[in-house]
């Protein structure tokens, strides 16, 4: 997709860079507020609610989110840029005028699903963004490195920050979760904002020129992308283990920490300030040195040191080890987050790279919503470090693909030349 024709020639730092970089931070910092600081606690101790409802609300979140990206990356081709995200960020904010204004179970639940939709169009449109910025100056994983700090950045203050907010009553806190959306509604505004009524005129997908409206055009666009999009079938169950792995480890982790190792609460916090920082610092620096040298070798170390860091953290019960373990696994996440999404930016062909990348997105999404519920089993059936070496298995066949994908990658390269 086009954005602009002078945004492409444009620096990293570019007035729409800057937006996204503002809007995910903020999206991030309410979601996070939200989802660990505020809602299980609102719901279960101020509105009485049960913890199906709880369940269920958090469910319907991570499912909207992730089901809708798809369509949001197709609307994006056809409404625009800038029309598509604020619709999403419009929707969010209503998602959490629903939690903030209503008390029974049903409005909550559809406050929550809300939620997941609003903001499934912006990971799609923050892959558009970020690929039209840096295809001139080939600095996509510089790119996705400061775009990931802004999102660990506001997922990890929203909690912090907020629960100085906190006291007899909710609605101080909810008044400045709307005030950060609407900033970053206003924010929206300055993006670009080109209609797109076709696919673009340099696009390898043969997309007709036929006015095609409501089902036809979405089921026509499928074809194009299922015929033309030249990817390795690896690339489809490394999507979903890329993000399947993490998702096994989300629900348990404090547990394991608290129960298995014995640590306290204070502790456990440094340990995740510890791990995160050092994925936080290693983004930038790791996406300058992916954008120079490609995205292969940091991949292959980052799955199996991860592979290896996640293994060791299940059987080791030495706290200083524990510690070094972290270290290791921060690391390993420094070398995948900037780097994976470069590699796959590279599959992404020029026409319908909204639809490609929502499809892309869904898939990878989808193991964050099974992941959990498979730990759960894991734990249940086979003990407390069952979901971590499950994590560390995962990580080890991611590796084994990506070797698979980078052959592939080298060969079509030759038969090119």
């Amino acid at each position: 997709m086009e954005l602009t024709s002078s945004l492409v020639s444009r620096k990293l730092l570019t007035p729409t860079f800057i937006c996204l970089w503002i809007i995910m931070f903020l999206v991030e910092f309410v979601k996070g507020a939200l989802i660990v600081a505020i809602l299980p606690v609102y719901m279960g101790e101020v509105l009485k609610l049960s913890a199906f409802a709880i369940g269920l609300s958090f469910s319907l979140q991570y499912i909207g989110d992730n089901v809708f990206r798809s369509p949001a990356g197709w609307l994006i081709e056809r409404i625009g840029f800038r029309i598509t995200i604020m619709l999403g960020l419009i929707i969010t904010f209503g998602a959490v005028s629903i939690i903030a204004l209503t008390q029974t179970m049903g409005f909550i639940v559809l406050g929550c699903a809300l939620l997941g939709i609003g903001t499934a169009p912006l990971w799609p449109c923050v892959m558009i963004g970020i690929s039209a910025v840096t295809k001139e100056n080939k600095n996509f994983g510089t790119a996705m490195g400061v775009i990931q700090i802004s999102c660990l950045g506001g997922t990890g203050a929203g909690p912090v920050i907020i629960n100085f907010f906190v006291g007899d009553s909710y609605t101080r806190v909810f008044w400045i979760l709307l005030g950060c959306l609407a900033l970053v509604i206003i924010v929206a505004f300055f993006l670009p904002g080109k209609k797109i009524k076709q696919a673009s005129n340099d696009v390898p997908l043969d997309i007709n020129n036929k006015k095609i409206k409501g089902i036809r055009a979405l089921k026509e666009t499928w074809i194009k992308v299922r015929d033309n999009l030249d990817v390795s079938p690896l690339l489809y169950p490394a999507l979903f283990l890329q993000s399947f792995a993490v998702g096994l480890l989300t629900p348990v982790i404090t547990l394991f920490v608290r129960t298995e190792l014995g640590m306290s609460p204070q502790a456990f916090s440094a340990l995740l300030v510890t791990g995160g920082g050092i994925t936080v610092l290693g983004l930038i620096p790791i996406g300058k040195l992916v954008d120079r040298f490609g995205t292969k070798w940091f991949l292959h170390a980052g799955f199996l040191l991860s592979s290896v860091s996640i293994g060791l953290f299940a059987v080791m019960r030495s706290v200083p080890m524990i510690w070094i373990v972290v270290i290791l696994i921060g690391i390993s996440y420094a070398f995948i987050l900037p780097t994976w999404d470069t590699m796959i930016s590279h599959m992404v062909p020029e026409g319908e790279k909204g639809t490609v990348w929502g499809l892309f997105l869904t898939i990878q999404g989808s193991g964050m919503v099974v992941g959990p519920i498979v730990s759960g089993k894991l734990w249940d059936l086979l003990g407390p470090p069952a979901p971590f070496l499950g994590s560390a298995i995962v990580m080890a066949v991611l590796f084994f693909i990506h070797l698979a994908l980078t052959r592939r990658q080298h060969s079509l390269s030759e038969i090119k030349r």
